[in-house]
């Protein structure tokens, strides 16, 4: 398993990371124990959790995520060979912090509070604040509307809120997700200018239906040494292309929540389709072939897999050997040129 840098900090991580948000919804705490064992067996060492999870949000279940994989590494004694990351929620959810989720001083200090208790364990490796406080483009949302009068915590005090934790030994290193280039940059000026904690990582979607971090924050990622950490690379499972046969498995994510409908458009169905059969006429599998193609870029920092079964997680894993060919990738451009970006 390949290492990366984290940022500008003394941590290091696993290119392949474990992303846990079924832990607690679709996974049991036994599946969740086995996925977390295979994963470490096979060198992954970056864990990405969040206060949130599991997905789809509800108040039933939330911070259960958090609580299984606690769990493990009590069960495990491998807290010292795991980096352990997690998020604070941002607006919008009103059953996390009785709804007052913005990223002042004490809502910060709740949230990591609560974090800290539930995951058992006395420092967060990566501490991420989950989407912005502010009003912008996050979560497949285009057409920038712009308000002068739109309030949200200045950077310097979220950072100087954050630089308290880092002092106290809580966290180590703070990231963004779902943040826009503007955003990132400011928090990155601000860090520098006034010798708070500086962003360490940004974990934003990245898959071959979702390149749009090339656009504007690949730059930003790599002269910043603030790489991406991507999340959805296989598109929500679909670039699998297990959506693609007339009856998908029933227990997959979109089978189970169809609502969730960013990857599932006509445009998104042909170019994944195009993929997958790329991958098949080259004997590949699809998965590993998406895995090792978001790996490959020089931007990345880690690709946080996600997988409901011991099967899904080996195949994504072997993309960690995985070296495509210059046919692959060229098979791989001309399907991007055709239909770019059609899940942003």
């Amino acid at each position: 398993m390949e290492i990366s840098p984290l940022g500008r900090t003394q941590l290091k991580v696993s290119r392949l990371g474990l992303g846990t948000m079924t832990f607690g919804e679709q996974n049991t705490t036994e599946e969740a124990f086995r996925l977390l064992d295979l994963a470490l067996d096979h060198g992954v060492t970056l864990i990405d959790a969040a206060e949130l999870y599991p997905i789809p949000p509800r108040a039933e279940t939330t911070g259960r995520t958090e609580e299984i994989v606690g769990a493990w590494l009590k069960a495990r004694r491998n807290r010292e060979r795991i980096v352990l990351a997690t998020k604070a929620a941002g607006p919008g959810i009103q059953h996390i912090r009785k709804g007052s989720i913005v990223f002042d001083r004490g809502s910060l200090r709740s949230a990591i509070e609560g974090s800290l208790k539930r995951l058992g364990t006395e420092t967060i490796d990566l501490y991420q604040l989950h989407w912005p406080e502010r009003k912008t483009n996050c979560f497949g949302r285009l057409g920038y509307e712009h308000k002068d009068d739109q309030a949200f915590t200045p950077f310097a005090e979220i950072l100087d809120a954050l630089a308290e934790h880092v002092r106290a030994g809580t966290i180590r290193a703070v990231g963004l997700s779902n943040e826009t280039p503007w955003g990132l940059m400011t928090f990155l000026n601000i860090a520098d200018r006034l010798d708070l904690p500086r962003m360490a990582s940004i974990q934003n979607p990245y898959s071959l239906l979702n390149r749009s971090f090339e656009v504007g924050l690949a730059e930003v990622a790599i002269r910043e040494d603030c790489g991406l950490l991507a999340y959805s690379p296989l598109g929500m499972g679909t670039l699998s292309g297990k959506y693609l046969a007339s009856k998908p498995p029933p227990r997959a994510r979109l089978s189970l929540f169809p609502h969730y409908q960013r990857y599932s458009n006509p445009q998104a169905v042909t170019a994944t389709q195009a993929y997958v059969a790329l991958a098949r006429a080259h004997g590949l599998s699809p998965s590993a072939m998406a895995i090792a193609f978001a790996a490959s870029r020089p931007f990345m920092t880690s690709v946080l897999l996600g997988a409901t079964t011991p099967e899904q997680l080996e195949e994504t894993l072997s993309a960690a050997t995985l070296r495509l060919d210059r046919a692959v990738l060229d098979g791989l451009e001309a399907i991007h040129t055709a239909t770019p970006n059609p899940a942003p």
